[in-house]
């Protein structure tokens, strides 16, 4: 009995790791497949709004280095990050580093949450609203802030759970560069 358990766990787990595509009657399925989110492996493509309804593209900032940082207004690592994100905003706007603030919309409680924390934060940076999940489900974002450094060809080199400060973003940020 005690094997069973664990040979049924064991399948369980596989599985949910994305084991087969064939079925335990051998009938094979349909998975559809989601892009690799790991670092060495390019960095999945989205489009979002940002708050102020412009469209953007991860693919549009290729060739510069990207933060790419899912937050939200409600969690205070994030609230912690905020300052020192836009300290770093302000000094590397110019260069070649782009700073791309996904705040999860979906799991706020309105979006006027966002635009008020914005004042109140006096944040400058784009904010990119991910009203549908979108993107959180894309990184597969469980804790947050979480922050993917992505380097010039759009492949991911560090990926980072938790608040930063401004010099772990430089630091990380020039070497992706």
């Amino acid at each position: 009995m005690r094997k069973l358990c664990y040979t049924i766990l064991f399948i369980g787990v596989w599985l949910i790791a994305g084991g087969s595509n064939t079925s335990a009657n051998g009938l094979t399925t349909i998975i559809q497949e989601r892009p690799v989110v790991k670092i060495g492996s390019p960095a999945p493509d989205f489009e979002l709004t940002t708050l102020s309804g412009k469209q953007v593209k991860l693919s549009d900032h290729k060739g510069k280095v990207v933060i790419l940082n899912l937050w939200a207004t409600w969690c205070p690592p994030c609230k912690a990050e905020m300052p020192e994100m836009q300290s770093f905003y302000e000094k590397s706007r110019n260069s070649d580093i782009t700073l791309l603030s996904v705040n999860l919309t979906a799991q706020e409680k309105n979006e006027k949450a966002v635009s008020d924390f914005v004042v109140d934060y006096q944040l400058t940076f784009p904010i990119l609203l991910d009203k549908k999940d979108t993107v959180g489900k894309l990184y597969k974002t469980i804790s947050i802030p979480t922050s993917y450094i992505i380097d010039r060809e759009g492949i991911i080199r560090e990926r980072v759970i938790g608040p930063m400060d401004e010099e772990k973003m430089a630091i990380l940020a020039h070497g992706a560069s």
